[in-house]
């Protein structure tokens, strides 16, 4: 029994130097794939120019790990304009294949799916592609010129929003190549079906000077499919919205947004714009980009807001901009907040009644329900509405005496 017990206390010893060995090769994905956008040959030693992704789930799983490797480097390299690409894997040591019937995962075959065919794999050729870069233009129209100020003060730096599609020489290519950063920058990506014509493509470059001659850089993009409505209009709907890391916080995500919706707006066939599963990110970017665009309306005056949210607002915003109801109706509540008078008592519980009048709207109708005590749903599942209506009736009574309070 003795003999027994060494021995079991020998393996767990020995699963547990294995278990540490081996956790020694896994290697967090998310800081160690390397993403650049080159615009100089010195940016490539340049680690301020580094940037990393968010999410590297959909290639690596869950918990985001490639095993098998010490110092593992996933190198990502793109030219600045055209997103020429370089990659390559580098580490300090990897698994040995014999070492407790393990092997490394297949980092650079995970990596090969989605990424197109025609990468470099070494700096010399990734360079000469560099000084051709010159040529590269941006496709499709131009709709808008903008600039930002430099943060450090100084020159104003000019950036370009086109409108392309698949029809555009190389941009099939092009397209091919931005859609992976998707991958790393949006939890629940995926790749678009590009012989669909019915999707539309936005880009935003910046125009920057290189030895006296003018290039451009991929700072951005968006995808917006157009959906049919009948009888004769369509609904243009934006699935997809980027703004790459080193351009974002500094107001690209909303010219980007308010460009598109001005394009569409010109449009007589369109009906309105939304989008699909919008985060929460994003929602905040279009409240923002709406105000912005209803706030010098006529329905949305001082004196107007202060009355209410009217069926006016809504069709002025349908018509003027392409903005459904329930847009206008949060476009109405941002402006009535910031005409009202927050020192002044009564304006502001007025507000709240409003805002907590949409909120149980949706539920009154529970109020004036059938008088039955069971409403059945299916064969299996019931509502007991006399239940639901003394909640609701219940809610509203504490919201009226609480702003009677006030």
């Amino acid at each position: 029994m003795a003999g027994f017990g060494a021995m079991e206390k020998f393996l767990v010893e020995y699963k547990s130097a294995v278990e540490k060995k081996l956790a020694e090769y896994k290697c967090n994905t998310n800081t160690a794939i390397e993403l650049k956008l080159v615009r100089f040959p010195e940016d490539l030693e340049n680690d301020i120019r580094t940037f990393f992704p968010e999410y590297t789930h959909q290639l690596f799983g869950d918990d985001e790990t490639a095993f098998g490797y010490k110092g593992l480097k996933i190198l990502l390299y793109y030219i600045a304009g055209s997103l020429s690409t370089m990659f390559r894997v580098e580490y300090a040591s990897k698994v040995d294949e014999n070492f407790d019937c393990v092997e490394a995962d297949d980092v650079e075959g995970k990596i090969r799916q989605i990424i197109p065919p025609g990468f470099c794999t070494n700096t010399n050729d990734f360079l000469s592609l560099l000084e051709k870069e010159v040529d590269f233009k941006p496709f499709g129209t131009l709709l808008h010129t903008y600039s930002v100020l430099s943060p450090t003060g100084g020159e104003n730096f000019t950036f370009q929003i086109y409108k392309a599609d698949m029809t555009c020489r190389g941009f099939r290519e092009y397209h091919e190549r931005l859609q992976t950063f998707l991958m790393w920058f949006i939890e629940t990506a995926s790749f678009i079906d590009v012989d669909d014509e019915r999707w539309h493509y936005f880009l935003v470059f910046e125009k920057y000077n290189k030895d006296g001659a003018t290039l451009f850089a991929t700072v951005g993009y968006m995808t917006v499919y157009n959906y049919y409505v009948y009888p004769d209009k369509t609904r243009p709907r934006v699935s997809q919205m980027l703004i790459l890391t080193p351009f974002q916080g500094q107001g690209h995500g909303a010219q980007l947004l308010e460009t598109v919706h001005r394009y569409y707006i010109a449009s007589p066939s369109v009906l309105d714009i939304t989008a699909e599963d919008p985060s929460k990110s994003y929602v905040k970017l279009r409240d923002f980009v709406l105000v912005k665009l209803c706030q010098d309306l006529p329905c949305f005056s001082r004196e107007k807001l202060m009355q209410g949210f009217s069926e006016d607002m809504a069709i002025e915003a349908q018509q003027k901009f392409k903005i459904n109801k329930q847009h206008a109706r949060r476009v109405y509540e941002i402006l009535r907040l910031l005409v009202t008078d927050m020192s002044n008592a009564e304006q502001y519980r007025s507000y709240r009644l409003d805002i907590k009048r949409r909120l149980i709207s949706p539920y009154k109708w529970l109020l004036t329900w059938s008088s039955s005590p069971i409403l059945s749903i299916t064969n299996s599942v019931v509502l007991t509405v006399s239940y639901l209506k003394v909640v609701t009736g219940s809610l509203l009574a504490q919201h009226e005496k609480a702003e009677r309070s006030c």
